[in-house]
């Protein structure tokens, strides 16, 4: 099965300010714990108030059952409209132009 690649952002109307790390940590670490989770990445585009992730999967499977958890979660935080799109990883040619990323 090939490594899976979500992406997803969001337009975020709660406040900017303050210390973005210390807000979101607690759930940074309960995002950790996903199973099938590789790693994310976080992104923030404060001027356009955008925010969302890049998330690296082992497989399908837990990258579809992550999204549904998480599109619950984002929706409880009261944000409609996320933008998903889901890739697989092409790991030769990953494996060329990431060598420390550990795919297998």
């Amino acid at each position: 099965m090939p490594l899976m690649i979500l992406q997803i952002d969001f337009v975020d109307q709660r406040p900017w300010e303050g210390d973005r790390v210390e807000k979101l940590s607690g759930l940074a670490h309960i995002i950790a714990e996903a199973p099938g989770l590789i790693g994310k990445i976080w992104t923030e585009n404060p001027d356009t108030k955008e925010a969302g992730g890049v998330y690296l999967f082992k497989d399908e499977a837990s990258m579809n059952a992550y999204l549904d958890v998480h599109t619950a979660r984002l929706k409880g935080f009261g944000i409609e409209q996320i933008n998903v799109k889901t890739f697989q990883v092409n790991e030769p040619l990953t494996q060329i132009t990431f060598p420390s990323l550990q795919l297998s």
